[in-house]
């Protein structure tokens, strides 16, 4: 099952590794994705993915929440082996609830793998201290694993390194910059609107070691994100 697919670069690519592994083998892939934007995006990337003759696609435009009511009306609950939440526990509101929904539509010896951002990385310091001024939701690994432990879960994370080159959010006037900084603080048309103490503050604590390195002129984000693997019960 596919959580919040981002229009299924990722899916696409675990599909292929499943498939040189397990050639032949049939695969059921259910998507959940509340945007039928990203869904339309995924549809034209398989048109164009070569030897996924043996997966079958089931769409479900709807939310996470949308989809635990759906199949909370079914009395046979299907299974599955492998459950996917790449990003996506930013955009709920029950993390618990979640959590432990979709944990119980694991198959024996399923998992259920979360990525989010890590708990040391420029995003972190950002929720820390802007929180209350942007509209930025303080979830980290650290988070998940606490509420997994607390339900008793079995799971392994492990830390992935990942950067991302922000030079352009310091040359004024350069759109690909304007845009990032929406994206980094989660507000459209941030370097207009907001501000200007707090867009300076956000810009200067952009360039710091909590948030940043500074390779070859370059100024190069933390983006450090982590992987939680749960195994089924």
């Amino acid at each position: 099952m596919s959580m919040l697919n981002l229009s299924g670069e990722i899916d696409l690519q675990m599909i292929s590794k499943i498939n040189t592994r397990y050639p032949g083998v049939p695969i059921k892939n259910v998507i959940v994705e509340p945007s039928p934007e990203q869904i339309i995006s995924y549809k034209a990337r398989i048109a164009k993915t070569p030897n996924i003759d043996n997966i079958t696609f089931s769409w479900n435009n709807i939310t996470a929440i949308e989809f635990e009511e759906q199949v909370d009306k079914v009395e046979q609950k299907e299974k599955y082996d492998f459950v996917h939440m790449i990003q996506m526990l930013y955009y709920v509101k029950d993390v618990p609830g979640t959590l432990s929904f979709f944990k119980s539509c694991l198959a024996p010896k399923g998992k259920l793998m979360i990525t989010l951002v890590s708990g040391n990385n420029g995003w972190s310091t950002l929720w820390k201290k802007y929180s209350n001024r942007l509209p930025l939701q303080e979830l980290t690994a650290a988070h998940i694993m606490e509420i997994l432990s607390s339900m008793g879960a079995r799971y392994q994370s492990y830390e992935l390194l990942s950067d991302m080159d922000i030079t352009e959010c310091f040359i004024e006037g350069n759109r690909n910059g304007e845009l990032l900084l929406d994206f980094l603080t989660a507000t459209c048309d941030f370097k207009s609107n907001a501000p200007a103490e707090l867009r300076d503050e956000i810009i200067n604590d952009l360039k710091t070691p909590e948030c940043s390195s500074h390779r070859d002129g370059k100024v190069i984000f933390n983006n450090n994100f982590s992987v939680i693997v749960v195994e089924s019960d």
